[in-house]
């Protein structure tokens, strides 16, 4: 274990008077009193989907030996710590979302030997390992599961069971309307107990009951297992589902009403889904959680263990996962605005609300994050344009707070083109050949891009679990790595900014979008170097007076420090502020040195 004492912190975020009423000209200042900061509150996460990042036997899939090879390119690109999707025993119904096993590894990535080789390679580079968290659901192929079945002593009611209705007719149905994840019924009937149970994802990942005490210990168990193979952490999947509303006193549960979002009948959101979506009981859960991960600490020592939380829900409820003014919660419940909010076409105005509904929001205390990928959603590459890659990934590593990436984001990775035969992803497996595509996850999870080589370095192998996207012969790390000007280096450079700013890491910040192409944003603290991001994400070009219409207290010009990859503008060259002139795509950070 790495020693330490845990660094207690407090933040003070004040959002100022908003300086122009018209909001699409509104612009926001805030200051951030900094006392101490734990190791986690600056650092560059990095998201690894193991079964995409690296092969090491020749099988196609990507394996734990795999990424214990390439750490040292996560610790060369200053990666801070690294979470891990799951790695964990399973029938792959998910690829690891459906868990037979919580205290073991997935034969096909290695066995609980490399993890533990992994470990040791990791706190040797000084990088911290985050592991993925399942709590909400097991694969029915668990051994809870099959006992649950049988109604076996202490575990006949892990799961969320119920007898079902009777219809007019006398037929049984489910015992409520609610939809799966995957479409259908969330609902499904088990012959050899003769109740329905409940899956709010596949038919083969049963949803845990949380009512049931024996449940929770159990998954507190899971935690403090990994907890003493040494991980740092965990990113707790799906966290918003772990309750659902309570059965009446026959066991029939409340039917959700139709949002009117879509005539798909079988898609999830042809409900609101608010019964078994974003109940208290789960944010309760979560700070029981962060006293797991602070009774460990005060047992053992060493630096804090972190708590990551998936929370694709509205602001009044994700905020609650900080904690409150008794009860502390995760350090970061993840920030998807730059992902829900940001999209194809997108404007800076986008960006600002993407920004204000965090930063606003935010409770006293708290840290941000920002994320612009994961494993569930197209890369950002493909989402925003190339060309905006350098300056999204220029905005997450500069606004306050932790920044996310997940893997090939550095590169400039684009989505992989998937065929309705090569797909593999149950999403869209589950639906058909006319609308797989709005569905399916598989064009984000294409292997990772190491070289020009075969499988672009990603596998000896003759075939990939995946197909590989097109480009990786020029988009890799190799290639990458060798050119005078690259997405990557581009990015080793804003990490090593972070790295070293106090600025960036305890100053205070000030943005607004001038208009619709043009975001800018000022990190400033006194005695320490005034920086400023400014970048086009719009169709044609810009120039404008940055003093005048966005702040009169910077100077006249200032110097580039980081530039995309297509501008003009080389490291050192000065810029006039009340004149600066920004091509479509162009991001620059500059500096007051």
């Amino acid at each position: 274990m790495i020693g330490g004492t845990r660094l207690s912190v407090l933040y003070l975020s004040i959002t100022l008077v908003v300086l122009l009423q018209n909001p699409s000209e509104q612009c926001q200042e805030a200051t951030t009193a900094e006392l101490a900061q734990d190791w986690w509150e600056t650092a560059q996460f990095y998201q690894i989907y193991p079964r995409s990042f690296k092969d090491s036997d020749g099988d196609g899939i990507g394996d734990l030996k795999g990424i214990t090879s390439k750490l040292e390119y996560l610790k060369d690109i200053g990666v801070t710590a690294t979470w891990l999707s799951p790695i964990y025993t399973s029938p792959m119904v998910d690829f690891g979302y459906d868990i037979s096993n919580f205290f073991d590894i997935q034969p096909e990535y290695g066995t609980l030997e490399d993890f533990r080789g992994l470990m040791a390679k990791a706190k040797e580079l000084g990088l911290k390992i985050i592991l993925d968290f399942v709590p909400n659901h097991s694969s029915t192929e668990n051994e809870w599961f099959k006992k649950s079945v049988n109604r076996e002593k202490g575990y006949e009611d892990y799961y969320v069971w119920s007898d079902g209705k009777l219809d007019e007719n006398g037929q049984r149905q489910p015992p409520s309307n609610w939809l799966s994840g995957f479409r259908g019924s969330a609902w499904q009937w088990n012959e050899q107990r003769q109740q329905y149970y409940l899956h709010q994802f596949a038919v083969q990942q049963a949803d845990l009951n949380y009512r049931n005490p024996a449940v929770v210990e159990q998954m507190k168990r899971v935690l403090r297992y990994w907890l003493d193979m040494g991980v740092d952490g965990f990113r707790i999947d799906a966290a918003t589902l772990l309750f659902e509303a309570k059965p009446d006193e026959l066991g029939i549960y409340p039917d959700e009403e139709v949002s009117g979002l879509t005539d798909d009948k079988e898609d999830r959101n042809y409900l609101k889904m608010e019964k078994v979506d974003l109940q208290p009981e789960s944010i309760d859960m979560i700070y029981q959680w962060r006293q797991v991960m602070d009774d460990y600490q005060r047992i053992h020592g060493g630096d804090t263990r972190v708590l990551l939380i998936e929370t694709y829900a509205p602001m009044w409820y994700t905020m609650q996962m900080y904690g409150n003014s008794t009860t502390k919660g995760a350090e970061l419940p993840f920030n998807f605005n730059l992902i829900t909010e940001v999209d194809t076409g997108f404007s800076a105005k986008d960006v600002q609300k993407a920004v204000d509904d965090w930063l606003t929001k935010m409770p006293a205390g708290g840290t941000a994050n920002w994320v612009i990928g994961n494993h569930d959603r197209r890369r950002a590459a493909s989402r925003y344009g190339l060309r905006n890659i350098d300056g999204m990934n220029m905005l997450v590593m500069l606004l306050p707070g932790v920044s996310v990436t997940y893997q090939g984001e550095e590169l400039g990775m684009t989505d992989g083109v998937i065929s309705w035969e090569e797909t593999v992803d149950p999403a869209a497996c589950n639906s058909n050949p006319d609308i797989f595509e709005n569905l399916t996850r598989d064009p984000c999870r294409t292997p990772f891009q190491w070289s020009a080589e075969k499988n672009a370095g990603f596998s000896e192998g003759n075939k990939t679990w995946l197909p590989l996207a097109s480009g990786y012969e020029t988009v890799n790390v190799e290639a990458e790595s060798s050119a005078d000007k690259s997405h990557l280096k581009i990015y080793k450079e804003l990490v090593a900014l972070r790295g070293t700013s106090k600025t960036l890491q305890q100053g205070s910040y000030k943005y607004k979008a001038l208009n619709d192409g043009v975001f800018v944003l000022k990190r400033y603290l006194p005695g320490s170097e005034t920086l400023l991001y400014v970048a086009n994400y719009g169709e044609g070009s810009y120039s404008a007076n940055i003093v005048e219409n966005f702040d009169v207290t910077l100077p006249s010009s200032m110097n580039v420090k980081i530039s995309s990859m297509d501008s003009k503008q080389n490291a050192g060259t000065s810029v006039t502020l009340n004149k600066i002139s920004l091509a479509p795509g162009e991001a620059l950070v500059l500096g007051t040195k």
